[in-house]
């Protein structure tokens, strides 16, 4: 097994205390002084996560949207230009093998981001779709890092990095799941209003060589806002009140789309995709649902989730949620017992706490 990689930030990392984790082959910081504070911080102020472990690919060439549109789930070719689209890329079967965000960053040239585990699988699946293609796909992970600012104040942040310039929109005016192109101390930055936290806030991809400079003049930026390094594990726990699905939890190869709310995300009516002939699941598939509980006690990953005696569903994850105090989770269970208000047990190590099917997300920020 190889050693895990480290991004153009560890000595950054490593500086401020952060304790590590290795997550899909990276060592990454996990948190720097607690989960709470991190988490806490995201929600009332701001963030910066170092993200640069995501996978990138450009996808160019006259036939670009129309590769996309046969290699994943949804309509990429009619995406506006500067605008970012959530999809799926979807075994022959039906099954998905990564969920990512493309933006359009001209007529013939896309920016794809995989999930990390996910660049061998994603690389090849990309490399065989693209055969007869009128495109080239190029994986460019080694070549960008990706900072984020999640939080009301991200913003703000941003406003006051001096080094930030040429920017194509004001980064106000700058709609949900859209991006700009930049430039930070002359090098090309790309800044993307999205993210993994329910919160606003902003992805920035640059150069791996200029990521230490950014990174530093965020977090200069931040200090009279309240920003703080934030580890992988208040991003779980951010997402997850977000009701955000997180790869080899609430998606896998054995989960159609439609299993976890994604049923939107695929454009069934585009004459052929990858997976378009599997991607409808079976009746008695389960599905992703909430499940809230009183007390402090959570379920976690694979408890399993029962109505009466009868085990019903698995946690795919969950959480004593730092927002709202209580214990929350996704799960997926049968669909007879997927309606929300529905009664559940969690066996939470051999103890059965009582539960309850909600909606999703558990957070939605105030506008």
């Amino acid at each position: 097994m190889s050693d895990p990689r480290h991004t153009p930030l560890r000595d950054r990392h490593e500086a401020l205390g952060a304790s590590f984790t290795d997550f899909g082959g990276w060592s990454m910081p996990v948190r720097y002084t607690s989960d709470l504070a991190e988490h806490h911080a995201v929600r009332t102020a701001a963030g910066l996560f170092d993200i640069s472990h995501m996978a990138e690919f450009l996808v160019e060439g006259p036939g670009a949207g129309a590769f996309l549109d046969y290699a994943l789930a949804g309509r990429l070719s009619t995406l506006p230009i500067w605008k970012a689209k959530y999809s799926l890329l979807l075994a022959p079967d039906g099954g998905i093998v990564d969920d990512l965000i493309v933006y359009r960053l001209a007529d013939e040239r896309f920016f794809v981001v995989a999930n990390a585990g996910n660049r061998e699988p994603v690389a090849a699946a990309f490399a065989e779709r693209v055969a007869g293609q009128d495109a080239t796909v190029t994986d460019a992970t080694d070549e960008y890092a990706l900072i984020a600012v999640q939080g009301p104040a991200a913003l703000a942040i941003l406003a006051d990095v001096e080094a930030i310039a040429e920017i194509g929109r004001p980064l106000a005016d700058l709609p949900y799941y859209a991006a700009t192109d930049a430039s930070f101390q002359g090098a090309p930055l790309l800044i993307a209003r999205t993210g993994y936290t329910g919160e606003d806030g902003f992805e920035l991809y640059i150069r791996s060589a200029d990521a230490g400079a950014l990174w530093d003049a965020l977090f200069a930026a931040g200090e009279s806002h309240d920003l703080v390094p934030a580890g992988l594990a208040a991003r779980d726990t951010l997402r997850l009140e977000a009701g955000m699905p997180l790869y080899g939890h609430e998606l896998s190869l054995d989960i159609r789309p439609a299993q976890a709310g994604l049923g939107r995300v695929v454009a069934a009516d585009k004459d052929d995709f990858v997976g378009k002939d599997g991607v409808t699941p079976g009746p008695d598939a389960p599905v992703l649902v909430g499940l809230v509980a009183d007390g402090k006690r959570a379920g976690r990953a694979g408890y399993a989730v029962f109505d009466g005696d009868t085990q019903v569903g698995e946690i795919t994850s969950g959480a004593l949620s730092p927002t709202l105090g209580h214990p929350i989770a996704m799960a997926l269970v049968s669909p007879d017992a997927s309606a929300p208000g529905t009664e559940l047990t969690i066996d939470v190590r051999g103890t059965r706490i009582p539960a309850t099917v909600t909606a999703l997300p558990f957070y939605r920020r105030t506008k």
